[in-house]
């Protein structure tokens, strides 16, 4: 169904392009390379015959396929979703992607660096398991690959590719949305729902073969500014009280055997502590917190609290200030509204000749805020693994299946 050539093709164009976004900034998008890549995918998709493709000066990609089902069959408009940019943690620019053709099973050794090449196999990538006789595509081993989320974003070029040469398959209207900024957590920030104008939604940025994700985490920011008593240190003797070691207790009072991300899996949910910056007399601590509930949050924003008032107990002339910010909320929330969404996925993984597998992300998608903005919107897998690092691999079947469960998908809604 899918032409996996055309598919690898376009993969490796993509994810030539550094896309990389920057959560220090406050620009939309964070950073203006990511429009590159945009106005790339806007050309193809003029050349595939949707004439309304365009780049918003947010960087976002719209574009419809019309509907080829008789106008009166009352037939929801679909989205599907991915995201251009690519994690901050490890370099975007200058990947040199791989193709391990027909993947025999054995380690994959990138040559880069040369003197300590990164090996990619089975032991700690279990995934690839079922890869063998695949076509692997990795990067050279200096950078990420970017497979989150170009892979995602490919299947979609290949799914409308196929849609657009093929007007005998029936599906309706639609919406192919391209985001910026995912990575930072502002791919939903600027995006304009009067004009994306779907009914629901799927991103297409999940990991392992047949797997729809249909729950996230819900996710709050907690930032904790502490305000000590800074005097000069010769003089400070019953005067100061330093911020940063009043920052210090509070670190050193969190659990050291849960609720934190080294230490939980599954449903756990956890508080971690991701950046510190200040002096003796004013501390900024930031901190994730996660759980699959939202009480399980309120719960664990409690604990914080009480850390930081037993701690300030030591401290009687200083001030903490701790401030919850809300991030995103459980998918399954909205989407246990609306079963359908999460079914048509399901059954469009079976018609792909795949065994479906419902599972729950330790994270959140564009999807999760998609959701709640009017959108009810699972993740479909992509076939990307080990996201934000060098040892990044995607299958070149894999994609190909993505493509194709988006295929059926608009063929299940017109159906419906």
């Amino acid at each position: 169904m899918i032409n996996a050539q055309t598919l690898t093709d376009r993969f490796i164009r993509y994810v030539q392009i550094d896309t990389q976004s920057d959560p220090q900034s406050t620009a939309s998008p964070t950073t203006e390379k990511q429009k590159d890549l945009g106005r790339v995918l806007v050309q193809e998709l003029h050349e595939l015959g949707i004439t309304d493709a365009e780049l918003d000066a947010f960087g976002y990609v719209y574009a419809t396929i019309p509907a080829n089902v008789p106008g009166d069959v009352p037939v929801p408009t679909i989205c599907f979703c991915a995201h251009m940019d690519t994690s901050p943690d490890v370099t975007g620019a200058g990947v040199k992607p791989i193709i391990h053709r027909q993947w025999n099973g054995t380690d994959i050794i990138l040559p880069e660096p040369a003197d300590a090449p990164i090996v990619i196999g089975q032991k700690d990538h279990p995934d690839l398991a079922q890869q063998v006789g695949n076509d692997i595509i990795t990067a050279s081993g200096d950078t990420l690959l970017g497979a989150d989320n170009k892979a995602g974003v490919a299947a979609i070029m290949a799914a409308a590719d196929y849609l657009m040469a093929n007007p005998d398959v029936p599906h309706g209207r639609i919406r192919i949305l391209f985001t910026p900024d995912e990575e930072v957590g502002k791919g939903t920030a600027n995006i304009d729902m009067a004009k994306l104008d779907a009914t629901y939604g799927y991103t297409i940025d999940g990991e392992s073969l047949g797997t729809l994700e249909d729950e996230t985490f819900s996710a709050d920011g907690v930032q904790i500014v502490i305000q000590g008593v800074s005097t000069h240190p010769g003089f400070a003797k019953g005067k100061l009280e330093n911020a940063l070691k009043i920052a210090g207790d509070i670190l050193a009072g969190l659990p050291r055997t849960g609720l934190s991300p080294e230490t939980t899996e599954g449903k756990e949910g956890f508080v971690h502590p991701t950046h510190m910056e200040g002096n003796q007399d004013r501390v900024v601590l930031d901190f994730i917190v996660r759980d699959f509930t939202t009480d399980g949050l309120h719960e664990h924003e409690a604990l914080l609290q009480s850390l930081v008032d037993e701690v300030l107990a030591n401290y009687p002339h200083s001030t903490a200030t701790l401030t919850v910010r809300e991030q995103y909320r459980n998918m399954k929330e909205v989407l246990d509204q609306h079963p359908a969404v999460a079914e048509h996925a399901l059954e469009a993984i079976r018609r792909a000749g795949l065994s479906p597998q419902r599972r729950s992300i330790r994270g959140g998608t564009d999807g999760s805020r998609l959701s709640f903005m009017g959108l009810p919107c699972p993740n479909i897998f992509a076939g990307e693994h080990a996201f934000h690092s060098r040892e990044e691999w995607v299958s070149v079947q894999d994609m190909q299946k993505a493509a194709e469960v988006i295929v059926h998908l608009a063929q299940i809604w017109a159906g419906k």
